[in-house]
């Protein structure tokens, strides 16, 4: 997670650039209309990678619903029982959330366990197929 005062265009692009070489370069990339995402390089650098940008309504957060539902969790976890005295403290005190987000907290979705080791989890059937017997 990026942490700042305030961040840029640049600072996306930065992340993006980060994300799409580890993960490999979407067709679509999904946002709010947040001046950062709408800014002319932003557009210019994802038409030259072919990724079309897909902005949700302003008002419709439900076009969006997982990083809603993120955000949600995040505010009244974390944001709303805080206060945090420099960007340092905020820096650590999110990414120690976003940690145990990730890999401790349990998800209804999940079948109430946690993000990170359901994707490392091998069902019965797939551990033959990976020669793990």
């Amino acid at each position: 997670m990026r942490v700042a005062r305030s961040l840029t265009h640049k600072d996306v692009l930065e992340v993006l650039t980060q994300l799409f070489c580890e993960r490999g370069v979407p067709v679509h990339l999904r946002s709010d209309n947040g001046s950062e995402f709408t800014a002319r390089k932003v557009r210019t650098w994802l038409s030259r990678l072919e990724v079309k940008p897909l902005f949700i309504e302003p008002g419709s957060p439900w076009e969006n619903g997982y990083i809603e539902s993120f955000n949600g969790k995040m505010r009244d976890e974390l944001l709303a029982r805080e206060i945090f005295y420099s960007l340092k403290e905020a820096q650590v005190m999110i990414e120690m959330w976003r940690r145990e987000y990730n890999t401790i907290r349990p998800h209804s979705s999940l079948g109430y366990r946690p993000p990170a080791p359901e994707a490392i989890l091998f069902q019965p059937s797939q551990i033959s197929q990976v020669g793990l017997t």
